[in-house]
């Protein structure tokens, strides 16, 4: 089993940065793609950024693109979700996700969640 604890999600005006951090635990070593979600309220979920443990694959959604950078630390078992220039649009809960696979759209592993309100 694998354990998900997001951090970092609060408050900040538009244009701000904030940074998502994600750490796995448990059986650490069979994750090999981690990535990030968002669900904004009525509105389906969406991936926004997920890369392999290689970094040999990586993703990130057009609507951050520019603006929104994930990265790997900690031996890869960190996933970290960089956001700058943030808009209101941007307000959603981030869950984190974890996979055994390289598919980078589908996570077996869930965080419970971390809420991003961005202010206009």
């Amino acid at each position: 089993q694998v354990q998900l604890v997001e951090s970092g999600g609060g408050v900040v005006q538009t244009g701000g940065s904030l940074r998502l951090s994600c750490a796995a635990s448990g059986a650490i070593d069979s994750i090999y793609a981690m990535g990030w979600y968002r669900q904004a309220p009525g509105k389906r979920r969406e991936l926004v950024a997920a890369l392999t443990r290689t970094g040999d694959s990586t993703f990130i959604g057009h609507s951050v693109k520019g603006r929104f950078t994930a990265s790997r630390v900690n031996a890869g078992n960190t996933v970290l979700l960089q956001m700058s220039s943030l808009k209101p649009e941007d307000t959603a809960v981030y869950y984190c996700a974890a996979d055994r696979g390289d598919r980078l759209t589908r996570y077996e592993y869930w965080g419970q969640g971390t809420q991003v309100t961005v202010s206009s």
